[in-house]
């Protein structure tokens, strides 16, 4: 395979390099979507009317402002030393406790939104629009920082990364993702690989299908092994739906029926988006057959890499996907830019608005796609 175009070499610097240390503590950049967005949204609307354009205001600058920024900054393709600084940056308490702080701060969102909902005069295309803003941000805080977490081998990590995936209401994938994507990764088992030249409108029904059964499949079977039936307590999913399902009680107890709406339509905003992030991470790369049956180990060239860095910051390096995949344990702050995986075009922020439009994604990526395997182009179809 031919690496494609826009690759940028990766630098190798000490844990004591400015932009090393300076990267530390721009990740608090991650927490600005659920501590100023959502709520500078509301401050729009209360000091300058027109709720219904305010309720939009965080996917539009999610998707139309940062992917400007992310071109404006540039790329970042600068990685810590594998052997003298990774293992000690892995293991700094800093890093962890931005993404353990951020539990309290989506659930306190989540309420957050739900006051905004039943006290701003909305029209329905408002009360829409406030749903997928604040389902926008829990895409970014709640599922992002989830998929950090369940990685994570802590007790505290793993509840932690459970309880902000059922604030979506989207805890299947805290075991579909880790026990089923993980293994099966840019083959056709995969519900959450994307194939080439399949829409994005294609390829989000049998996501939330596949996601969903699968992840039942694969908690049944790990109990299975242990004795133990899949509809006893033991089964962790039943407790995670069980917490979304308190939420929406929550959310009905205080708000009504509208209240509980509110929660169920910001948790499929927040799943739709985390889908339209798998869709663009693997498109039209999978892993080849080999002789005994078996794919090929998953390694850094089967997911797409980004190095903008402004999305990376606001997404804990989850756009160095290609690292992720290749060593699934390692934490965000030391993923690293391989100079053979595939890179983006742009930040995923954009790369989602192209997702939208299939035509402009393959005119986009397809070509890429197309280049990555020259030389080897039964590959595509096979």
């Amino acid at each position: 395979m031919n690496t494609t175009t826009m690759n940028q070499t990766a630098r190798t610097v000490r844990a004591d390099h400015w932009s090393i240390i300076a990267k530390k503590y721009a990740y608090l950049i991650a927490l600005l979507p659920v501590t100023i967005l959502l709520p500078g949204s509301y401050a729009g609307m209360y000091y300058l009317g027109y709720e219904d354009i305010w309720a939009f205001f965080s996917v539009f600058f999610v998707f139309g402002v940062i992917p400007v920024l992310d071109h404006l900054v540039g790329t970042d393709s600068i990685n810590p030393d594998e052997k003298l600084d990774v293992p000690v940056m892995g293991q700094e308490k800093w890093y962890p406790f931005l993404t353990l702080i951020a539990v309290p701060l989506q659930i306190g969102s989540i309420f957050f939104g739900g006051w905004v909902f039943m006290n701003v005069d909305f029209s329905i295309v408002g009360q829409i629009g406030w749903m997928l803003s604040v389902g926008v941000v829990g895409g970014i805080t709640a599922i992002n920082l989830g998929h950090e977490l369940v990685h994570k081998d802590s007790k505290l990590e793993q509840w932690a990364g459970g309880l902000m995936l059922a604030s979506v209401t989207y805890a299947g994938f805290k075991v579909e993702h880790v026990r089923g994507h993980h293994v099966h990764v840019s083959t056709p088992e995969d519900a959450s690989s994307s194939r080439y030249n399949q829409t994005l409108y294609q390829f989000l029904p049998q996501a939330f299908y596949r996601n969903f059964v699968n992840a039942w499949a694969l908690e049944s079977q790990r109990l299975k092994r242990k004795g133990k039936s899949p509809f006893s307590l033991k089964n962790e999913l039943i407790w995670w739906y069980a917490i979304s399902a308190l939420f929406a009680v929550a959310f009905f107890l205080v708000w009504g029926w509208m209240g509980a709406l509110f929660f169920i339509g910001q948790s499929f905003f927040a799943a739709a988006e985390l889908e339209v992030i798998n869709y663009i991470e693997h498109y039209g790369l999978h892993r080849r057959k080999l002789d005994n049956g078996r794919y090929e180990r998953t390694d850094v060239h089967h997911s797409w890499n980004s190095n903008y860095l402004l999305t990376n910051l606001f997404l804990f390096q989850l756009q160095r996907h290609s690292d992720h995949h290749a060593y699934p344990k390692r934490r965000y702050q030391v993923l690293r830019h391989h100079d053979e995986s595939p890179q983006m075009p742009s930040g995923y922020a954009g790369m989602v608005v192209l997702a939208i439009f299939p035509p402009l994604w393959f005119k986009v990526m397809n070509p890429k796609v197309e280049a990555y395997y020259k030389g080897e182009e039964h590959q595509l179809n096979s």
